[in-house]
């Protein structure tokens, strides 16, 4: 997931329906009679609830007096720090439209190739759960996506506090499943300071999201160095989790706890090791083991020229290929079927027959497993165990092994906390971002609107000096910044779903 996502609405039949009728249930029916129906809204009014089809919202003065304290901490701090924040809303306003022409190209040309998978990675990408965002880290998803919505209208809060605008109210949403929240700012109070004063206050949000995505940036470089106490890096990658019935599980495969430290003669420290071990060794040529020559019994062809190399059912045996030390035209390939634990078990690896004759007495040959297309024999080192061999296609091994490079230096500590501490961080920076760039966007209903209205207001008052005009001028810019979000949007989810 990128730090740009687009998140966007993804409603599931089931899980619409029943929205839908929980509603209908809990909403209409205590209205059937007047004294019911005033009651019910009474009981809701007192809570700060209301409710909906498809949408529960809640709101209090509960945090009022909390935002007015953050508002006075330090007067010239505040005032520098939500500056900063002007300039960086006016900037992703900019950027965010550069972005969305970007993305949009590159949607573009997806789209008329023949294959929709085909083009470079989108540098915003629409995130629908359930299509291309996995079921199991929905929650991940929601509570990254509330706590973003959170900063990003606590940021709102203290800087309308700043101006002496008053804040009615902080309120938390759901819609449908999707969390989200809001601050009420008391609207008269909002129109009688300056455009300048407003932007503070409208490009807040976006730049405490964007402080977001740093802080979980850096929480996540940091990871190790916070965790170093309980948790050591840099021995291997440790399994948490192989998928029963893969290429990784059984008697001799890996199990939850091994520490890999080594594919084939690519040395394996961390996650990004076992992957680019793994790419490694998907794109170059086979690895071969040095063998003395006395040791190998050639395959011999039948009369019909076929060769059975191997039993196509043995478990234990593979054939292996190498080149004839003598021939008489030539240097000439055979095949031999060996016992393969037996074989590479403590046998040097080598890339040429010169590798087997410089660091071997006796008469040796470089024998390499003889597979056909993308397959690969791979042993796979997680001591004090002996080898994994894996024979497959590479990828196969990688989508069967869930790894950490966090390894516990206590029995009783859980594998899955580091795992837990990096996915929601990841999820943090990839919505708190989101966020960010989406709200930037001149357009209708976003806080790019009156970021724009604010900025026009500053800046055109001396230029354009009928307001009327300027607001036309506004108007068509939040159509051009609409129909830009809404096309890449439109375009995202026909790539989600053509995929």
């Amino acid at each position: 997931m990128t730090c740009t996502s687009v998140v966007v609405s993804h409603i599931v039949m089931v899980i619409k329906n029943t929205v839908r009728y929980l509603s209908i249930l809990f909403d209409c029916l205590p209205q059937t009679s007047v004294t019911h129906r005033i009651s019910y809204e009474s009981w809701l009014a007192s809570r700060g609830l209301m409710l909906s089809p498809f949408h529960l919202r809640w709101q209090t003065t509960m945090f009022n007096r909390l935002f007015a304290y953050c508002a006075r901490i330090n007067p010239r701090a505040l005032y520098l720090w939500f500056n900063s924040g002007l300039v960086f809303g006016i900037v992703a306003m900019l950027g965010s439209v550069v972005l969305l022409v970007k993305t949009l190209q590159q949607t573009l040309a997806q789209m008329t190739t023949d294959n929709p998978r085909m083009g470079g990675q989108q540098t915003l990408q629409v995130v629908v759960p359930g299509v291309n965002l996995p079921t199991s880290q929905l929650v991940y998803f929601f509570s990254a996506l509330l706590l973003s919505g959170v900063i990003h209208e606590l940021g709102h809060a203290v800087a309308a506090l700043r101006e002496q605008v008053r804040v009615n109210g902080f309120g938390m949403f759901v819609f449908v499943v999707y969390p989200g929240a809001f601050v009420d700012l008391f609207t008269t109070h909002l129109n009688l300071i300056s455009p300048t004063q407003q932007l503070r206050i409208f490009c807040a949000g976006v730049w405490h999201n964007f402080v977001l995505c740093v802080a979980a940036l850096a929480f996540l470089f940091l990871l190790p160095i916070l965790l170093f106490p309980v948790y050591y890096t840099g021995a291997g990658a440790l399994v948490t989790e192989v998928v029963q019935g893969s290429a990784a599980d059984g008697q001799r495969g890996l199990s939850v706890g091994d520490i890999v430290t080594g594919l084939e003669d690519c040395p394996v420290r961390g996650v990004e090791d076992w992957s680019s071990c793994l790419s490694h060794l998907s794109h170059t040529p086979q690895t071969g083991y040095c063998v003395p020559v006395s040791s190998l019994q050639p395959t011999f062809k039948r009369l019909d020229g076929t060769m059975d190399c191997c039993s196509n059912n043995s478990l234990t045996d593979l054939c292996f290929s190498y080149m004839k030390p003598q021939g008489r035209n030539g240097r000439e390939r055979e095949y031999a079927c060996m016992p393969v634990r037996k074989m590479v078990t403590g046998t040097r690896v080598c890339r040429s027959e010169a590798d087997c004759a410089a660091h071997s007495n006796a008469p040796s040959v470089c024998v390499t497993p003889s597979l056909e297309n993308q397959t690969r024999f791979i042993r796979v080192t997680h001591p004090p165990n002996t080898h994994m061999l894996f024979v497959g296609y590479p990828p196969h091994l990688q989508y069967s092994v869930s790894l950490t490079n966090f390894v516990p230096r206590l029995g009783f500590l859980h594998l899955d906390l580091p795992i837990f501490l990096e996915t929601f961080c990841k999820y943090v920076v990839s919505l708190s971002g989101a966020l960010a760039v989406v709200n930037s966007v001149p357009c209708f209903a976003l806080d790019g609107q009156w970021m724009l209205n604010a900025l026009l207001e500053a800046t055109l008052v001396t230029v354009v000096t009928d307001r009327q005009k300027r607001e036309l001028i506004g108007f068509f810019l939040l159509l051009a910044g609409s129909a830009l979000l809404a096309a890449n949007v439109a375009l995202g989810l026909w790539m989600v779903t053509a995929r």
